[in-house]
């Protein structure tokens, strides 16, 4: 059994001199390269500009600060970083030429299909001018519901050329959950998938189709990728057809400012519908970069896979690698199809040098006891990285074990909310299980106890994870908080403010557990708010209210995760009609219609029925107190519940099905 703490990997020293992070760092060690990086924040983020070469640009201000006495939340979110840049994130993603492969795409079938660098930036610039003709301007909302292919890619770096902003989901969201989110962007271009497959079996995402058009009246146009035949049944104009037809002179990418906005991001719903969460270029390119070359080591002509959806923050990281030179693998489909070493069978095959998952799929790796280590040549792998939920120590020692003896195994953690990280990996250092290696560089992190009190020296005692001093990848808010369409970051609004400032103004709360340890790393214990988190992907709860309190026998109901085998499960209680009584049957249709509304994986692994749900005495249902009993913790502010002993119902429902 590997233990926490325990030493699984040291770098080899010839090795960590050839690294990009030695390069930029000299003769400085990480501790030390941290400790300057965040005392002298304008020198360290001009360095990265300059030693990742970003095209642009850069002007002489570095940062600018405004200063708010009374008020150092606002004080951190008007920051601005390079206040005089011009950049486009087009021209950094798409600086290479020639032949070399950029994009790799490989579905479940095994379909392989490739686009060059220069295919893409030809296919990029007509799909950008297309969107010109459509009357797309700068500023305007094209969105994507579509797999991750590569479609996905062009349509986005089309978007970002002419300075219009990008937001994506996955096709296995439900219609609702699609209008959760794009309806409030008013979005004027839409490109659809008519499919996608999973785990063996093609859905149809047709019907859906319709209803989501249906709810966006502001669209102009949807571009439907698929059969040529499908989309003049639909009287829809093909994704290929309208690349084709276009004969227009080639759009060249627009510099835009570094704050200019590019994505519009989602959170996960807990309190309502989806906030959007809009980032700025130039903040979120220069934190890729970063992150790509000095915390893994990501070189010109590497390849990256990272199993990820268009739905997940990974997906816009993993596109980010084509600005270090190197090309992004993408993969569609079940990782575990048609065997559990699909991921690692395109490993060897593609010579992967950096493979991206979640902590779910190692510990799902190590249950289904596959051993790449004697049956795949995986010898270009150089790094894995896990995120979406904590690796436990025993998925650690699962990868040194039944993997590789030698890659660099680093865990991150960041969020949808910065579209970075604030913890990752450290090329030069030793592998801890259960922890991750370091505060990512330029990024003053932080655990807090409730007093806001520093537990960095108190070692394994978990706290609320923190940064204290602004960064580039702070969004820019919300979409429409405070004012209709697009926030002012000098003057944030009251959503915002709440989500990330109210528990400790002037610096930024992540609403994650963590602990510093005695090795210089950290370890994440999982959310302190009210988000599920079940195999690392982020899930609101409100999402699922919707879906399930529309049931005619269910009056009202209560969504929390429990900790349970190395993940977090979802848990539904439900508190149903007088005289009725929980069923096969019933659970069967709440799971369907959870399914059906949201995606797969805001299914509960466990429904139970109740007689009451605990509420506050101004009768608001309370979460955070059943995830904390559940889960063993004190439950907080019990004197402020009418009704505490609902709670222990709950607890006791729980113990008798487990």
């Amino acid at each position: 059994m590997t233990e926490r703490g325990e030493i699984l990997f040291t770098p080899d020293p010839a090795q960590v001199s050839k690294t990009r992070l030695k390069e930029f760092a000299g003769t400085r060690g990480f501790e030390d390269l941290h400790s300057w990086s965040i005392a002298n924040p304008e020198e360290f983020w001009a360095s990265v500009w300059d030693f990742c070469r970003v095209v642009g640009e850069r002007g002489e201000r570095i940062m600018q600060r405004f200063q708010y006495p009374s008020d150092p939340s606002r004080e951190f979110i008007s920051t601005k970083f390079f206040p005089d840049a011009k950049l486009s994130v087009v021209e950094n993603f798409l600086r290479h030429s020639g032949d070399g492969e950029a994009i790799i795409a490989i579905d479940e079938t095994g379909n392989r299909t490739v686009r060059t660098w220069d295919d893409l930036r030809s296919r990029v610039s007509r799909l950008a001018g297309a969107l010109e003709e459509l009357g797309v301007v700068a500023g305007d909302r094209v969105v994507a519901w579509l797999p991750n292919g590569i479609e996905a890619i062009e349509i986005m770096l089309a978007t970002a050329s002419i300075g219009a902003v990008f937001s994506s989901c996955s096709p296995d969201f439900g219609a609702q959950g699609v209008l959760d989110r794009f309806s409030q962007i008013t979005p004027k271009v839409l490109v659809a998938t008519d499919s996608y497959i999973y785990g063996g079996k093609r859905f149809d995402c047709l019907e859906r189709l319709e209803v989501i058009r249906a709810g966006l009246p502001s669209l102009v146009m949807t571009l439907l990728v698929g059969s040529p035949s499908v989309s003049t049944k639909l009287v829809l104009t093909n994704y290929e057809s309208i690349i084709s037809s276009y004969t227009g002179a080639p759009i060249s990418p627009r510099r835009f400012i570094f704050d200019h906005p590019w994505y519009v991001l989602y959170s996960s719903g807990t309190t309502g519908v989806p906030k959007c969460i809009v980032h700025r270029a130039g903040g979120v390119l220069l934190q890729h970069l970063k992150e790509h070359q000095l915390h893994c080591d990501i070189r010109a002509g590497d390849r990256v896979l990272y199993f990820t959806t268009t739905g997940w923050m990974m997906w816009n990281w993993l596109v980010s690698v084509l600005a270090s030179g190197a090309t992004a693998v993408l993969y569609d489909g079940s990782p575990s199809y048609p065997t559990m070493t699909r991921l690692f069978d395109i490993c060897e095959v593609e010579k992967v040098s950096l493979l991206g998952t979640s902590a779910k799929f190692i510990d799902s790796a190590r249950k289904s006891e596959i051993s790449p280590v004697t049956t795949h040549n995986l010898t270009a792998l150089r790094t894995i990285c896990s995120t979406g939920s904590p690796l436990a120590p025993e998925g650690f020692g699962w990868v040194y074990e039944k993997v590789s003896k030698v890659v660099h195994l680093a865990s991150i953690s960041g969020g949808t909310d910065i579209c970075a990280c604030f913890v990752g990996g450290d090329p030069s250092s030793s592998v801890y299980a259960g922890e991750i290696q370091r505060a990512c560089l330029g990024m003053d992190s932080d655990v807090l106890d409730d007093s806001g009190i520093s537990l960095r020296k108190d070692f394994d005692i978990a706290g609320e994870l923190v940064c204290r001093q602004p960064f580039p990848s702070v969004p820019l808010g919300f979409w429409g908080d405070g004012g209709e369409g697009y926030p002012d970051p000098t003057n944030p609004g009251a959503k915002f403010r709440a989500a990330y400032f109210e528990r400790f103004p002037g610096m930024w709360s992540h609403g994650d557990f963590a602990s510093w340890s005695r090795n210089g790393g950290m370890t994440i214990h999982g959310r302190s708010d009210t988000t599920l988190n079940p195999g690392g992907v982020r899930i609101g709860t409100a999402e699922i209210y919707r879906a399930v309190e529309q049931h005619p026998d269910v009056l009202e109901s209560l969504v929390f995760g429990q900790n349970f085998d190395n993940d977090v499960r979802i848990i539904l209680a439900v508190r149903l009609r007088t005289n009725m009584k929980i069923s096969d049957d019933l659970i069967a249709e709440l799971k369907l219609r959870i399914r059906n509304a949201c995606t797969p994986r805001h299914v509960p692994a466990i429904i139970i029925s109740v007689a009451d749900l605990p509420r506050t005495r101004s009768n608001k249902l309370v979460e955070l107190a059943v995830v904390d009993a559940v889960n063993g913790r004190q439950v907080r502010n019990v004197e402020a519940l009418a009704n505490p002993e609902a709670i222990t119902a709950i607890v006791d429902a729980l113990k008798s099905i487990s």
